[in-house]
């Protein structure tokens, strides 16, 4: 039988253990409720009190939760879950994740890798010409690609940045919408745009969409185009069609850097055949090109949004189609 155990830790210095703990004590609550353990603060010394084996699991979590505190960010019930969710392997590993710095935003807030599949993802955009980034909501896939992108212009890497979405629910015929062609592409384009405000500002944002330097467009509108020096990302891919997925890829042209991202369980297209899901398969094995698979883990969002995603890929036994009719 496994024996009952007490293991000691030395407590931060107040600011930090209160950022540990959390309002009301939340953060160490949910890993007693998760590991069946008591964790006290006493003097200068935090006491954790449990089964061997999950009192050393809580130990490790809080001496992760350490290098994260130390790192100036602030610990989220998102960082806890995801630690308790780790196996014992992914938690020995995690000081592979330095929680790297991708570039900063406009007002100086840095813009971090934190999961294990955000840094595939963004070792991927650094390493290859074409990353197709495939995942859940709320896993930073446009997000991390407009960071890269930025970086990539700010360190003189590519002369533009351009960003495109399919869309879809117009069916590519915007002219059936009112207002001119801005206005018609807004609603389609809004998150990109916000992703940009995010991380440039809006002034640096509308000084170079001015000078061309950054471009955001529907899909329809790379048609003939052959984008030199580029950083490119395709957004909501899942809604392609097959000709719109080959037109884009081969868009590419001298110096240029394209990502992919979208979301196969949330194909709008009538018939559902996604130019992602050809893509997929059709390119998988391709040198240069890398295939970067996100989940339910790597959600960042509101730690509902990792139960919703989970809820659904059960209901749909494991949500992403694997494959043989691909």
């Amino acid at each position: 039988m496994e024996k009952v155990v007490e293991r000691q830790l030395e407590l931060p210095e107040p600011d930090l253990a209160l950022n540990l703990f959390g309002a009301n004590d939340k953060n160490i609550r949910i890993i007693e409720d998760r590991l069946d353990v008591k964790i006290t603060a006493r003097y200068d010394e935090l006491h954790i009190r449990g089964f061997e084996k999950k009192a050393d699991i809580a130990v490790d979590i809080i001496k992760k939760l350490m290098t994260i505190i130390q790192g100036g960010e602030l610990i989220t019930e998102q960082n806890i879950r995801y630690l308790l969710d780790m196996t014992e392997e992914e938690r020995q590993s995690f000081r592979n994740i330095p929680m790297d710095q991708i570039c900063v935003t406009y007002r100086g807030r840095p813009i971090k890798i934190k999961t294990f599949g955000q840094k595939k993802y963004v070792d991927a955009m650094r390493d290859n010409p074409i990353v197709f980034g495939i995942g859940p909501a709320g896993t930073g896939k446009t997000f991390l690609a407009v960071a890269m992108a930025v970086k990539a212009f700010r360190e003189k890497m590519i002369n533009r940045i351009i960003l495109t979405r399919p869309a879809v629910e117009a069916g590519e015929r915007l002219g059936f919408l009112p207002g001119d062609l801005q206005n018609k592409v807004d609603p389609y384009l809004r998150p990109l745009y916000d992703a940009l405000y995010q991380i440039m500002g809006p002034e640096t944002y509308h000084t170079n969409l001015e000078k061309g330097i950054i471009e955001v467009a529907p899909l329809a509108y790379m048609r003939g185009r052959t984008l030199d020096d580029s950083f490119i990302i395709l957004d909501e891919a899942q809604n392609t069609t097959a000709e719109q997925m080959k037109m884009f890829l081969t868009r590419m042209g001298i110096g240029s850097r394209m990502v992919i991202t979208g979301d196969i369980t949330q194909i709008d297209l009538p018939g559902g055949k996604s130019g992602l899901v050809e893509a997929r398969r059709i390119l998988r094995n391709i040198e240069g090109i890398s295939m970067v698979h996100l989940t339910h883990k790597d959600v960042v969002r509101h730690e509902l949004v990792q139960r919703i995603i989970k809820a659904y890929e059960k209901e749909t036994k494991g949500g992403v189609n694997d494959g043989k009719k691909e």
